[in-house]
């Protein structure tokens, strides 16, 4: 299907999930791939941002960005002439959020009109989840401290979606308060690469709003828990839970792999270049 395409995968963050779901989905669709560390490239200190992207484009049919700046992948899409596909940044993680509203509609027969809450830190998980749900009908519920809410812009814009497609989106201090009678549970870890220094402050404040089976008795007796993983066991959410049966964590990281494979299909099919950056 994609036959003499090839992909690369230019990583400045670790990864494991994004990684093989990407070079497993576009092997299978019959693509190759071609893993870029950070050291072989140095994106805007070996060699300009912009320079790396123009040269790029004219061996590859696509990119996988993963970085920690989302202003860098906005200047890297801005300069390629191939598709540039965000896999992470600071701010979004768009191939997380379509897998995890792929992962709810699949188990529970829909999105539309089902509830959400969000418990934890208001991150780029939060924001690419929050941006996909509402498009889709869903009411999300956002539960965090004061201080580490999502971006206002990025709730503003939410909003306006969920108004156009029948959601809704509200946020909230009270963990409790967010998961009532919710549909589906979803958390992340408390302290994202590149914060390990907070680790200690962010533990401290976020001991609240911990997913464990006190937490999940509030919720639809038929809720789903999710986590985008890596999980920081014991810490953002208990183990019983993590592993219960309740628990799609595992599938939808699965899921990641079947996601990745539209993504693909979908942009290196295209007419002209599109990129999956937001």
């Amino acid at each position: 299907m994609l036959k003499d395409k090839t992909v690369a995968l230019l990583f400045e963050k670790p990864s494991l999930r994004t990684r093989v779901s990407f070079e497993v989905a576009a092997r299978e669709l019959g693509a190759e791939t071609l893993y870029l560390s950070p050291q072989e490239v140095g994106l805007g200190t070996r060699e300009a941002v912009g320079d790396i992207a123009r040269v790029l484009s004219g061996y590859l049919h696509a990119v996988v960005l993963r970085t920690f700046s989302h202003a860098t992948i906005d200047e890297f899409a801005r300069y390629a002439s191939v598709p540039v596909i965000n896999g992470l940044s600071d701010r979004h993680h768009p191939c997380q959020g379509l897998t995890d509203v792929f992962t709810i509609a699949e188990h529970l027969g829909q999105a539309a009109g089902r509830t959400l809450a969000y418990v934890g830190d208001g991150n780029n998980v939060a924001h690419s989840l929050l941006q996909v749900a509402v498009k889709c009908g869903m009411h999300v519920r956002i539960a965090a401290p004061e201080g580490y809410m999502p971006e206002a812009s990025i709730v503003t814009g939410a909003c306006l979606e969920a108004k156009a497609a029948g959601g809704s989106v509200t946020l909230l201090s009270d963990p409790y308060e967010a998961v009532a009678c919710a549909d589906v549970v979803y958390t992340d870890v408390w302290t994202s690469m590149g914060q390990e220094a907070q680790s200690e402050q962010r533990n401290r404040i976020f001991a609240p709003y911990r997913v464990d089976r006190r937490l999940l008795a509030l919720a639809s007796p038929s809720v789903i828990v999710m986590h985008p993983l890596p999980a920081h066991r014991s810490q953002e959410i208990s183990d019983d839970v993590l592993d219960g049966p309740q628990s799609l964590v595992f599938t939808q990281a699965e899921n990641r792999l079947h996601v990745q494979k539209a993504i693909l299909r979908l942009l290196l099919a295209a007419e002209s270049p599109v990129s999956l950056s937001a």
